[in-house]
Formats: structure tokens, C-alpha cells, sequence
């Protein structure tokens, strides 16, 4: 069935953007959290794992579009690009309850996930410039 459903490139790109969105809002609320000396609190956690489910709606849709034989020259790029910001929030996750809390912590896993999110999302945008030129 997922098969035969075509999916447009442009879906892709909208979804880069609302990664982009979400990774800086996650970016933003943690930097602002720890400036205050406060921890996440359940909005912080929402916000983050929003953050990392619009990662991986736009990691599913780029594999789609890998399987619909779209941009296969750049297949390592892609499933970097794609997945590198998860591993970020990977690592966080793995590490003890008292480490994740530490003042700063939470705001650079979310600004390496949102330059990493930033950087893949540019590549792409060139790759799709070059192949629309």
C-alpha cells in the first residue's frame, strides 16, 4: 500500500522547515530555562520531544522519497543529514537522570540538533537547486 502512494518533494521541504521551527523553538525555551536557573518542566519536555517527532516524520518522508528513486546520488548525505539531529537527543536521553539536568545541558543538545537540522536542510535545498538548474 505505502508503495503506491506518491509522495512530492515539496512535502519534504515544507516538513524541513517545521523541523527547523520546532528545533529552534526547542533551542529558544532551553536557553531561556537555563538563563532562569530552572529546569525543563513538562512544556520543556513537550517542546523537545515535538521537536524530535517532526525529526523523524521528516527522516520517514525522506526515505520515502529515497524509495520513489529520488536523490539516490547523495544516499549517505541523506540518511546523515536525516538522522544525525536525532542522535543528539539520542545521546541526552542515555544519560543518567542526574547529568540531564545539569544547567545547560538540554540547550546544547537542542542547538546541535537544531545546526545539524540547519546544515542537512541547507545541503538539501542546494542538492534540489543544482537538480532544478
Amino acid at each position: 500500500m505505502l508503495d503506491s502512494i506518491w509522495l512530492p518533494p515539496t512535502v519534504h521541504i515544507w516538513s524541513g522547515m517545521l523541523v527547523l521551527t520546532a528545533t529552534l523553538a526547542a533551542v529558544v525555551y532551553t536557553a531561556v530555562r537555563a538563563w532562569r536557573r530552572r529546569d525543563l518542566g513538562p512544556a520543556g519536555n513537550a517542546i523537545l520531544i515535538f521537536a524530535q517527532l517532526t525529526l523523524m516524520a521528516q527522516a520517514v518522508l525522506g526515505i520515502k522519497l529515497l524509495d520513489q528513486g529520488l536523490g539516490p546520488l547523495q544516499l549517505f548525505i541523506h540518511y546523515l543529514g536525516g538522522l544525525g539531529p536525532l542522535l543528539f537527543f539520542l545521546v541526552y536521553y542515555w544519560l543518567p537522570s542526574p547529568v540531564r539536568t545539569r544547567r545547560w545541558l538540554s540547550f546544547g543538545v537542542a542547538a546541535s540538533a537544531f545546526l545539524f537540522a540547519v546544515m542537512a536542510f541547507g545541503i538539501g535545498m542546494s542538492y534540489v537547486a543544482g537538480q532544478v538548474a
